[in-house]
């Protein structure tokens, strides 16, 4: 029964406040800034304020996209830092059947040619794409390498990061609220309709930008795992000596060393907290069964603890027999979406069909 596995996990509480009080939907900003503190404290560091202005600069356009269905603009997204200012590439495809289409903000691995995205069928289904790739913000070659990108420009080090000082999740994350920054001038999109999705870290990432930034009107996790959807409380994936041992340590702030080995279900914060924070907003979670590493199981109890969140605030949320997820589930009647596939850790159509099949059904 998933109720008493809830209880047998012993999770964190959402629906108290730091001093034992009931949270409720009056005083929900306060509780909702508890957990949000927690999680920068010990996780993923503190954002800087976002910048005085972005500007968005048309270097390409391309009229036959996805064979003449949308157009492509290629976009220098630049904004100002503490040493200057900084560019990175945003892609934006946009149907041309839809009038201001809702859009799927992509944190990308490798940027707009990813074969792997269905990008036209995305297009038919009346969604606007765009995408960013990660490394335009800054590396990811681990072991605390911040020598370039955001990292760079905000003088952060591996010698000079205090306690709370923001990884490398939170500058992709940051990343993704410049490119919504700039999808909100745009007359011809319905930006304020933006789902950021992400996979695998990029999940973790798509998470912790729209916990921060509640412009995002859902978030979209697949495969995130540890530090992303699935408790880490006894849990069955991966761990924070995973993290250091590969050198992931510098996704996060240097607190988040401190809960390895036996610390590991003593953390003061979990990450049902995360999904917490994007209530009342729309939400989908994405397993995949073979995804050890990820621990489906855990993404699904997690995504379950956190529904209180949205039942106090007078919304469903996660609305799912009492029990496990099976393969092949898909819960979406409620706020939140949940499904599991078969198979491995990967992003797939089949997996991008569930979250457009769940955001149409909120049109």
């Amino acid at each position: 029964m998933l109720s008493q596995i809830l209880k047998d996990r012993d999770l964190l509480p959402i629906t108290r406040m730091n001093d034992g009080t009931p949270a409720k939907s009056d005083n929900w900003n306060a509780r909702r800034a508890e957990m949000l503190h927690l999680l920068e404290t010990y996780s993923y560091g503190v954002t800087p304020p976002a910048p005085a202005y972005v500007k968005g600069e048309i270097t390409r356009e391309y009229l036959r996209c996805c064979a003449g269905k949308a157009v492509e603009h290629d976009i220098d997204l630049t904004f100002p830092t503490p040493s200057g200012e900084f560019t990175f590439p945003l892609v934006l495809m946009r149907p041309l059947h839809v009038e201001k289409p809702p859009v799927f903000l992509y944190i990308s691995f490798s940027g707009k040619h990813n074969n792997y995205i269905p990008v036209e069928e995305i297009i038919d289904n009346g969604f606007a794409f765009a995408t960013f790739c990660y490394l335009d913000v800054v590396n990811d070659k681990l072991f605390g390498d911040y020598s370039d990108g955001l990292a760079k420009m905000f003088g952060v080090t591996a010698c000079n990061r205090t306690p709370t000082t923001w990884g490398k999740i939170g500058m992709w994350a940051y990343a993704a609220s410049r490119a919504l920054d700039y999808l909100l001038t745009r007359d011809d999109i319905d930006a304020h309709r933006t789902a950021v999705i992400g996979h695998s870290r990029l999940g973790k990432t798509a998470l912790w930008a729209a916990a921060q930034d509640e412009r995002f009107y859902c978030a979209i996790s697949n495969n995130s795992g540890y530090g992303g959807a699935a408790t880490s409380k006894h849990g069955e994936g991966e761990r924070v000596a995973d993290f250091i041992r590969v050198g992931s340590w510098d996704w996060y702030c240097e607190n988040f060393k401190l809960f390895g080995g036996d610390k590991e279900d003593s953390k003061p914060y979990d990450q049902a907290h995360l999904l917490a924070l994007v209530a009342p907003r729309l939400l989908c979670v994405g397993s995949a069964l073979l995804d050890k590493g990820a621990d489906p199981k855990s993404e699904f109890i997690t995504t379950a603890w956190a529904s209180q969140a949205w039942e106090l605030l007078g919304k469903k949320g996660l609305i799912c027999p009492d029990r496990l997820a099976q393969v092949g589930d898909h819960f979406a009647e409620g706020s939140i979406s949940y499904h599991l596939r078969d198979y491995q850790h990967y992003l797939s159509r089949y997996d991008w069909q569930r979250y457009m099949a769940f955001l149409k059904s909120k049109e």
